[in-house]
């Protein structure tokens, strides 16, 4: 069988922050938006990195599979991964094949993509943003392909947890996050909901790509300012 090929990033072998348990983390290349605070630009471009046949990404995930547990497994983060749409596809109807629980971390923005939310145990939602100017402003891109996708979710009953980045003086305020929980609350399967402060880490990278940094000047968001918050936001929400 002629497998696709993929070109991944980079792997994290013994992830324990992108789901549940012990997981491989597979960052993919390729990615659509141009968010401010991304601290991977070297992603965007949609080739480089480690070229990978799906049945080579499971071999990789099944030296590793002892670790997993009854909660580990793989997921598969960006760049943006459904822009390698074909090549997921294949990658996580392998691992179901093998018994490996699969999450998807995505933004939402792709096509074609029931198949791979069909064989995918858990999406990992990035919220940029939930109004359209808002999106559009952290982005570069229109919100429509983001909420259709998150639609396309619910209809499909998929397990999800919830992230959004805070940003200081943009999304840092507790009237973002009342009408961040107001968005949030009617959805259905939600198990997480994370709040991540912004970094400064990356913005080396922008030097050594010669990319402008838009974000030039903000500071690195204070780690318990962004708790108090994902407090506030839990308490609003509810039953998570």
């Amino acid at each position: 069988m002629n497998e696709s090929k993929g070109f991944i990033s980079s792997i994290e072998t013994m992830g324990l922050a992108d789901g549940p348990g012990i997981r491989v983390v597979f960052f993919l290349q390729g990615c659509p938006l141009r968010c401010l605070f991304c601290h991977n630009p070297e992603t965007w471009a949609p080739k480089g990195g480690i070229p990978m046949t799906p049945s080579e990404v499971v071999e990789k995930i099944m030296r590793y599979k002892n670790y997993f547990g009854t909660e580990g497994g793989v997921t598969f983060s960006g760049g943006e991964p459904l822009y390698q749409r074909e090549f997921l596809q294949e990658t996580i109807k392998l691992c179901k094949k093998y018994h490996i629980h699969t999450a998807l971390d995505t933004s939402g923005v792709g096509e074609g993509y029931e198949e791979i939310l069909a064989d995918t145990d858990l999406v990992i939602w990035d919220v940029k943003a939930y109004e359209a100017d808002a999106y559009e402003e952290m982005t570069s891109k229109k919100i429509e392909a983001s909420l259709e996708f998150l639609e396309t979710c619910q209809r499909l009953n998929k397990k999800m947890w919830i992230r959004q980045v805070i940003v200081p003086g943009m999304n840092d305020t507790k009237a973002y996050i009342d009408g961040l929980a107001a968005f949030l609350k009617p959805l259905k399967n939600i198990e997480k909901i994370e709040l991540l402060p912004y970094q400064t880490l990356g913005t080396s990278k922008y030097e050594e790509l010669g990319i402008l940094y838009r974000l030039e000047g903000t500071p690195a968001m204070d780690a318990e300012k962004c708790k108090q918050l994902e407090t506030y936001l839990l308490e609003k929400v509810g039953n998570i």
